[in-house]
C-alpha cells in the first residue's frame, strides 16, 4: 500500500487531490506536506483551525482511493495485498485525526467542538462504505477460506482473524436494505455520542462554586491556593472559585468545615448532565442505548453487550456478572461497616444528621487520620508533581532498561505541555512522550493516554510512536509546586504505564500495536506499573517534602500500607455500581421508553446500592460508556486488576526489579499489543490463568 501511496504522490494525484481540497486554505497546509520535525512530532505553530476541514476532505478521499485499489486489483486475493494493504490504508487520515482528536479531548474551543460534530457522522458514514464495500468483503473471505494454506505467523494469522471477524461484526454479512439500515443507525450514534460528550464538557464547566473568604473554614492552604488561582484566572481577585472535575472536588469535599457547601457542589456534580434544558442528556443517552440494541440485534445478537463483550476476555455479559457478584456482596458489606464507623464520629462531634454521600470523604478522611494517624493533607507535601515523575521515569528505566530525555525543541499545543525523548539505555530512538498535567476549562476530565502515532512498521522500517500522557491536576498558585494527593501520585504511575504500553510496542500491523486490545485487557499493564508507586523503595525516591527535602519517614511509609484497604468498600462499591449501571444499559433486549433516571433508579435499586453511596458515574455524565469507548466495557478495570494482581503477586514473589520477571513483562506482554490472543499473552508471561484471590487479598476481602 504504501507503495502504492509513493506512486501517487509521484504523479502529483495526491498533491493534486490536496490542492482541491484547501482551494479555500493556503497550500501551506501542514497536512500536506512532509513534517520535518523532529521525530516526525505535529508542528502545532503551523496548524491553523482552517486546515482541519481541507485536511480531513482530503484524507476522505485518499481513503476511498486506497480502497479502490485493493478492490480494483486484479491479482488474486492475498495476505499482503488485501488484509495488509486494508490495514496500512489511510496515512493521512490517521495523521489529521491524530492531532485533531487528541486536542479537541485536551485543549478544544468552540471551533473545534463544531468541527467535530461536523465530522462525527461523516466519518461514520466513511467507515461503513468501506466496512460494507461488497467486494472488498469477497477479497477478504477469500484470503480467509485460504487461511490454512497460508503459512502465517501468529501475529500475521491475529491480523486475519480480527479483520475477518471485524468485518463480519460490522454488517458486511448483510442484505442490502439492512446495510442501509445499519448505516442509518451509525450515523445517528456517530452523532448523539459526540453530543453527549459536548453537552457534559460545557455542563461541567459552567458550575463555579464561588466563595468569600469566610467560606472557607477547614480548607488547607493547597486547597485554598487551587481555589484562588482558578479564581484569578476567571478575573475575579477577591474570591475563591471551585469547579467539578474530581482533582478539584475531592478536596473541597474532603477538607470543607461548610455541610451546606459540599452538598452544594456534591449535588450539583451528581446532576451533571441533567442540570439545564441545554445540556440535558437524558434522551441522549436514552436513544443511544437503544440505537445500540437495535444494531445489535441487527447483527444477530440479543443485547449490545453480546456483541461487545464477544471479542473481550470475558465473552459474554454472564461472565463479567459472574466476577462482579463475587465481589459485590463483600464490597457492600465493608461499605456499610464504614458508614457506622463514620456516623459514630459524627455523633461524637455532636451532630445529628445521617452520613449523606457529600460527608463521606470528609469523615472517612478523619477516620482514617484517627486509625492510621494519616493526615492527607501532610502527605501531600511529599508527592511533587515532578519528583512523581521522574521516579516513574527511573523505575521504567530499572525495570525495561530505558532513559527520558525532555526535549524543549519539539512543539506542544499548549504552553503547560512537556516532552520527553524515549531512549533505550545503549541503544537508539524508541519514541516521544508529551505530558499534560493541569486541569483547564479545555480539557476535559478524567487522565489518559492516546497516541499521535502508533508504532508499526511499514516496508520493514520501524515507525516510532508518538504518546501522550493528560492528567487533570490542580495548577499550583505562581512559586508553588503542584502537591499531589497519595491517589493523584498513584495515577501518575497509572497512566504512565498506558503510555509504556504504547512506547514498547513491538508489533508489524498498527491494528495490532501498543494499546489495541480488549478493553477488559487495556487496562491490565498499566495497573501493574500502578503498583511501584507504592513499593517502599520506590517510594523514598520520590516522596520527598518540598519544603524541607527531607524523605518520607518509613512510619509514614508503613501507615500507609496498612491503609491501603482503608474505605475500600466505598471505592469498590462506587466503581462496581458504575459497572453494573453500565451492563443494564446495555444488556436490555427491549427500547427503553421511560426516563433516563427512573431506569437507573430501578437498576440501582436491584443491586441494593446503599443510600450513602452513589455510582461513581450516575447515567447523564457516564461519558466512558455514552461518548467513550467503554460501552459493556466498564468492569474492564476490575477485569484488568485480576490479571494485574494476579501478575504483580509474582514480581513480589521473585523481587520488584527481578531482571529475568521483568524482562518476560516487557516481551510478553509490553510489546505484544494485540498480537496474539490475550489470554494466551497473560499465559505466556505467568506461565497459568489468572487467579481471583489475589485481588480478594488486596482490597481486604480475604485474608491475606
Amino acid at each position: 500500500m504504501k507503495k502504492f501511496i509513493t506512486s501517487l504522490l509521484a504523479a502529483g494525484l495526491l498533491t493534486a487531490l490536496a490542492a482541491s481540497a484547501s482551494a479555500n486554505t493556503e497550500c501551506t497546509n501542514p497536512f500536506f506536506k512532509e513534517w520535518n520535525t523532529p521525530y516526525g512530532t505535529a508542528p502545532f505553530a503551523e496548524i491553523k483551525f482552517e486546515y482541519y476541514r481541507p485536511a480531513f476532505d482530503a484524507a476522505i478521499d485518499e481513503t476511498r482511493m486506497d480502497i479502490a485499489y485493493i478492490v480494483d486489483n486484479e491479482a488474486a486475493p492475498t495476505f499482503e495485498n488485501t488484509i495488509v494493504a486494508l490495514d496500512m490504508a489511510g496515512p493521512l487520515m490517521n495523521r489529521v485525526a491524530g492531532v485533531f482528536y487528541n486536542l479537541a479531548s485536551a485543549d478544544t474551543n468552540d471551533d473545534l467542538k463544531a468541527l467535530s460534530t461536523e465530522m462525527s457522522p461523516i466519518l461514520a458514514a466513511l467507515q461503513d462504505e468501506v466496512n460494507l464495500n461488497e467486494k472488498l468483503w469477497m477479497r477478504i473471505k477469500t484470503v480467509w477460506d485460504q487461511r490454512a494454506s497460508l503459512d502465517l505467523n501468529t501475529e500475521q494469522t491475529k491480523l486475519l482473524t480480527d479483520t475477518y471477524k471485524g468485518f463480519a461484526r460490522r454488517g458486511a454479512n448483510l442484505n442490502d436494505a439492512d446495510k442501509e439500515t445499519l448505516t442509518g443507525i451509525n450515523k445517528e450514534l456517530a452523532e448523539l455520542t459526540t453530543k453527549f460528550g459536548q453537552d457534559w464538557l460545557t455542563e461541567n464547566n459552567a458550575f463555579e462554586l464561588v466563595l468569600d473568604e469566610t467560606d472557607l473554614a477547614g480548607l488547607p492552604e493547597s486547597v485554598r491556593a487551587s481555589g484562588k488561582s482558578a479564581a484569578t484566572q476567571k478575573g475575579l481577585d477577591d474570591k475563591w472559585v471551585y469547579g467539578l472535575n474530581r482533582t478539584g472536588i475531592n478536596p473541597f469535599l474532603t477538607y470543607s468545615d461548610r455541610r451546606d457547601l459540599r452538598e452544594k457542589i456534591y449535588t450539583a456534580y451528581i446532576k451533571r448532565g441533567s442540570n439545564s434544558n441545554a445540556t440535558d442528556s437524558r434522551e441522549t443517552l436514552r436513544r443511544i442505548a437503544n440505537l445500540r440494541l437495535q444494531r445489535a440485534n441487527l447483527l444477530g445478537y440479543p443485547t449490545h453487550a453480546d456483541y461487545v463483550l464477544e471479542v473481550n476476555m470475558a465473552k459474554n455479559p454472564k461472565n463479567v456478572y459472574g466476577l462482579l457478584d463475587k465481589i459485590w456482596p463483600a464490597a457492600q458489606d465493608r461499605a456499610r461497616q464504614e458508614v457506622k464507623d463514620m456516623q459514630k464520629l459524627i455523633n461524637a462531634e455532636g451532630g445529628d444528621y445521617k452520613l449523606k454521600a457529600w460527608d463521606w470523604r470528609k469523615y472517612s478522611e478523619q477516620v482514617r487520620k484517627a486509625r492510621y494517624d494519616l493526615d492527607e493533607e501532610a502527605i501531600k507535601q511529599y508527592f511533587v508533581l515532578e519528583n512523581v515523575r521522574d521516579s516513574a521515569f527511573q523505575t521504567a528505566s530499572k525495570l525495561f532498561g530505558i532513559t527520558f530525555h525532555e526535549r524543549n525543541d519539539i512543539e506542544v499545543y499548549h504552553p503547560d505541555v512537556k516532552v520527553f525523548e524515549v531512549r533505550q539505555v545503549g541503544g537508539g530512538h524508541i519514541g516521544i512522550l508529551y505530558n499534560d498535567y493541569f486541569a483547564r476549562p479545555s480539557k476535559r476530565g478524567g487522565a489518559w493516554m492516546n497516541a499521535y502515532r502508533g508504532q508499526h512498521r511499514e516496508e520493514g522500517k520501524n515507525i516510532t510512536p508518538i504518546i501522550v500522557n493528560v492528567w487533570n491536576y490542580s495548577k499550583p498558585a505562581d512559586g508553588k509546586p503542584s502537591l499531589l494527593s497519595w491517589d493523584e501520585a498513584s495515577t501518575f504511575f497509572h497512566e504512565f504505564g498506558h503510555a509504556l504500553h504504547g512506547l514498547l510496542s513491538e508489533a508489524t500491523y498498527p491494528s495490532l500495536a501498543g494499546t489495541a486490545t480488549p478493553r477488559d485487557y487495556v487496562e491490565f499493564p498499566s495497573q501493574v506499573f500502578e503498583n511501584w508507586a507504592s513499593q517502599p523503595e520506590v517510594m523514598r525516591t520520590y516522596a520527598k517534602h518540598w519544603q524541607s527535602g527531607e524523605v518520607i519517614p518509613d512510619a509514614v511509609i508503613e501507615r500507609l500500607a496498612k491503609a491501603s484497604t482503608f474505605n475500600e468498600g466505598f471505592a469498590t462499591t462506587e466503581y462496581l455500581a458504575a459497572s453494573y449501571l453500565d451492563l443494564a444499559w446495555h444488556t436490555i433486549t427491549e427500547p427503553v421508553t421511560e426516563d433516563a433516571l427512573v431506569f437507573e433508579k430501578k437498576a440501582l435499586d436491584k443491586l441494593g446500592l446503599i443510600a450513602e453511596i452513589d455510582p461513581r458515574y450516575r447515567s447523564p455524565y457516564f461519558a466512558h460508556i455514552f461518548s467513550g469507548g467503554y460501552s459493556s466495557g466498564y468492569y474492564g478495570y476490575i477485569w484488568a486488576q485480576v490479571l494485574d494482581a494476579d501478575a504483580f503477586a509474582l514480581f513480589e514473589e521473585k523481587g520488584i526489579f527481578n531482571p529475568e520477571i521483568s524482562k518476560r513483562f516487557r516481551s510478553e506482554i509490553l510489546s505484544q499489543g494485540g498480537t496474539d490472543d490475550v489470554m494466551q499473552l497473560y499465559i505466556n508471561f505467568r506461565g497459568r490463568e489468572p487467579e481471583i484471590e489475589p485481588l480478594l487479598k488486596r482490597r481486604g476481602f480475604l485474608d491475606k
